[in-house]
């Protein structure tokens, strides 16, 4: 290992060491030893210190065997005249570094100086668990830590839309000589956020842990791997998060003591400036530190050294497509003209056709195109889409139409929200300055859906209508096609097929855990349904998505059939020999940590309440969220504990050997306005139409006392069922 590094980053480590030191002593103080500490939105306290050390930090007086390891583990730099191997004394400083940082964050935020300007500060679980289904289905293949700033303006936005057309996070901050990357984009108006991959973390290099708490919680949530086993958790690192530091501008000894953290966990580091590298293989999967100074091939060499698997879509369109920007917002301000919302009608919909009927590729656009439209103007818009394989099948048509969103979406300067015909689109001022008009939309759709659907989808043809008669009189043909799928689709029970499908998707991050999808129960994250798992299937029959012929009826009730345990059995890595469908208390489904929403046990209420990852507050079982969902994660089977998909809560195999909805005594408001009017379809089924409103939420009740007594109040039929203890 070059001694200039260890040098740096020993001295480096020593140094922050200190301001955390001072800014302990402070703290302790001015606010006393029994003052609690912590970061917003988790259930893992100081996640460096917690993954690594075990700790559960919530006072002051807990940190100091924090600051005692660090210090510890701090050795003396490097003399001139020593030439023994001093890999290991760099390491060590830099796992101190990440401690250390980590105590100054929490005590910035106890302190109200967290978080910094323009910055996001500390990254919750919500959003975590949020993006978990981007990790594992490979719409995100990896995370870019940037520190520093680059020579100019151009230059930053070059190396981030570089990332961001490749799909990979990208966490902004730190700086060099006073000036940040944040600032550069800013002042270039590029729109920061998780929506668009772009995240400033913070204006120091000290605020580097948060990327790096970040990917060590996700050995945590995802991995299943238990707090305080620090080899476990490092390896989990390297192996399966894809990570790397990129610093722009010269690098300083912080830099390189972060640095040499960041190694630890498996992630190299890239720089723009001509530092030492670092070549031989060993703790990363390739190099560890590598230097680029042409800024052309810096991001394809990030990409090298940290072995990302990335796929580009070659788009033939004239604004950059990528997954990066699904989440990029059209201002009024910023939109040349939209289709949809309150200012005109917009809808889209895919048919199958006969084969013959087809002209591969063709685009058609009928009606006025946007370059005839005023700035800030409304067109109708239908996208029709029609398909043709000798694979395809009716059920498919759904399954496409509702991944036209994100195709759209994938588009830089486009927005698109909302499905079938209540969709609203808007094209920003810069896409069409870029040359994006009407025909695009088809260029997109047709590359898309062969390039996802290719092993079903034979032909793509495409109309873009915006003439407004014929927009109205297709919609209403558009509306009975929806109305005949939900008929159909709705039909299907589990007992209807003899073959549930398994996602293994997530295995990626949980490797225990396999879900189990069946027409009546869809995937826990919410994005899958047992159509999906079909085509999946059909597409890839050797991808994450396999048949499992449900075999021999062992419990109809709980729902276990014989083929379904042995699969999963296999799948779980022998790990779960058992999995009922239908309950949450005997044997029920793994958890990878991409749930939707979680459904936990009330005794003293003798029901279940549910959680959705958006809600921050308490719940009447004494835990939030983020507490929840650290048990229930990483493929685990907790009985009495479940994450589940929302749309689950409707279904008629909604935990029914537990007693289905009835058992339903607590969810937030924000969940109960989502239910709401197909909820009381359901509880009517279950001969209690007013159900939702004798269930509590977090204005009526945050404890189990409070529920028990409003439960009460409204007669909520769960007093009365059997006992689930």
């Amino acid at each position: 290992m070059s001694k200039i590094i260890a040098s740096a980053a020993i001295r480096g480590g020593h140094e922050i060491y200190r301001q955390a030191e001072a800014f302990y002593d402070k703290a302790v103080k001015e606010k006393g030893m029994e003052t609690p500490v912590g970061f917003p939105d988790t259930a893992y306290y100081l996640p460096m210190s917690h993954a690594l050390m075990g700790l559960k930090v919530e006072t002051l007086a807990q940190i100091k065997p924090i600051m005692d390891h660090a210090k510890e583990l701090l050795g003396p730099a490097p003399s001139d005249k020593l030439w023994f191997p001093y890999l290991g004394t760099a390491l060590d400083a830099g796992i101190a570094t990440l401690l250390s940082e980590e105590i100054i964050m929490v005590l910035r935020y106890l302190y109200a100086q967290e978080p910094q300007k323009d910055c996001n500060g500390f990254f919750t679980d919500t959003i975590l668990r949020t993006l978990g289904i981007q990790l594992v289905d490979g719409r995100m293949p990896g995370f870019a830590a940037i520190l520093g700033a680059a020579p100019d303006n151009k230059t930053a936005v070059k190396i981030v839309r570089d990332l961001q057309k490749r799909s990979i996070m990208v966490f902004v901050g730190s700086s060099t000589g006073g000036r940040s990357i944040i600032d550069q984009l800013l002042e270039e108006k590029v729109e920061m956020g998780w929506d668009t991959y772009i995240v400033p973390y913070g204006r120091d290099t000290l605020s580097a842990i948060y990327p790096l708490s970040w990917a060590i919680r996700g050995a945590m949530t995802f991995g299943g791997i238990k707090a305080g086993n620090p080899r476990a958790c490092l390896e989990y690192c390297q192996r399966r998060v894809f990570a790397f530091g990129l610093t722009l501008g010269e690098v300083d000894d912080f830099k390189y003591a972060t640095g040499a953290g960041a190694i630890d966990m498996g992630f190299p580091i890239i720089a723009d400036t001509a530092i030492p590298q670092i070549l031989p293989t060993g703790i990363c999967t390739y190099e560890h530190v590598v230097h680029e100074l042409n800024y052309d091939n810096l991001v394809p060499r990030c990409i090298e050294v940290r072995g990302v698997k990335v796929s580009v879509s070659k788009v033939d369109i004239p604004v950059p497509f990528s997954a990066a920007f699904e989440g990029e917002r059209v201002r009024r301000e910023d939109m040349h003209c939209e289709f949809g919302s309150k200012y005109s009608k917009a809808f889209e919909f895919v048919r199958m056709r006969p084969m013959e009927e087809l002209e591969d590729g063709k685009v058609e656009v009928i009606g006025p195109d946007i370059d005839t439209v005023p700035v800030g103007g409304a067109l109708p818009l239908a996208l029709v889409v029609e398909v043709a394989g000798r694979a395809m099948h009716s059920d498919f048509e759904s399954i496409i139409e509702r991944q036209m969103h994100h195709f759209v979406n994938y588009a830089m300067g486009i927005f698109h929200m909302g499905q079938r015909d209540i969709v609203w689109i808007r094209i920003s001022k810069d896409a069409f300055a870029s040359g994006f008009r009407l025909k695009h939309f088809g260029t997109i759709l047709h590359a898309r859906i062969h390039d996802v659907y290719g092993k079903i989808v034979d032909k793509v043809q495409v109309k873009i209508i915006s003439d407004a008669a014929k927009v109205k009189e297709l919609v209403e043909v558009a509306r009975k096609i929806y109305a005949e799928r939900d008929a159909r689709i709705g039909s299907m029970t589990d007992e209807s097929v003899d073959v549930f499908y398994s996602c293994a998707l997530c295995q990626s991050f949980a490797p225990n855990h396999i879900c189990v999808i069946s027409p009546e129960r869809l995937g826990l994250c919410g994005a899958y349904n047992w159509l999906d798992g079909k085509v999946a299937h059909e597409i890839d029959p050797s991808g994450a998505n396999q048949p499992i012929k449900k075999g021999r009826v062992i419990d109809a009730k709980l729902g276990e059939w014989d083929n379904v345990n042995d699969f999963v059995y296999q799948g779980s890595n022998r790990a779960i020999e058992k999995v009922s469908l239908y309950s949450l208390m005997q044997n029920p489904m793994t958890s990878c940590g991409c749930f939707e929403c979680i459904l936990a046990l009330v005794p003293e209420c003798n029901g279940f309440m549910i959680v959705n990852r958006e809600f921050p507050g308490m719940t009447p079982c004494g835990m939030k969220f983020s507490t929840l969902a650290g048990s229930v994660g990483g493929g685990n089977q907790v009985p009495g504990f479940l994450g589940v998909g929302r749309m689950y809560v409707l279904s008629r195999k909604f935990i029914p050997a537990d007693g289905g909805l009835k058992r339903l005594v607590w969810m937030p408001r924000e969940l109960k306005d989502f239910y709401r009017d197909r909820f009381k379809i359901r509880a009517t089924e279950e001969g209690v139409p007013d159900l939702l409103d004798r269930i509590a939420d977090e204005t009526q009740a945050t404890t189990g006392e409070e529920l028990f007594t409003y439960l009460t109040g409204t007669g909520h039929p769960a007093l009365a069922m059997e006992s689930l203890i």
